[in-house]
């Protein structure tokens, strides 16, 4: 299946409401940073965010040091941001607000 980036009038309409989501430096993607109470909330939102990506095919880029998680949303297959980045976003606030 062939993804295609975002449009200029989608990420207009999209990108402005994913709230914390700022475009990765140097490159066609979002970033957020998560920060949790301790080390297990934060491995528990990671544990939570694989099953969600697993089941979506579609995979984020992230880094953990003991209570926060910076993550990277891009498509790569689609050379940059696509509506799978911003359903992953999504996902991924609601996964952090229900931990």
């Amino acid at each position: 299946m062939t993804v295609a980036p975002l449009t200029p009038d989608e990420r207009a309409a999209l990108l402005p409401a994913l709230a914390g989501w700022e475009p990765a430096a140097g490159r066609d993607a979002i970033a957020k940073r998560f920060v949790f109470a301790d080390f297990i909330a934060a491995f528990g939102f990671m544990a939570r965010v694989a099953l969600a990506a697993e089941k979506a095919d579609h995979h984020p880029e992230w880094s953990n040091i003991y209570n926060v998680v910076d993550v990277v949303l891009t498509t790569h297959d689609a050379g940059g941001i696509s509506h799978r980045d911003v359903a992953m976003a999504r996902t991924l606030d609601l996964l952090a607000a229900t931990g």
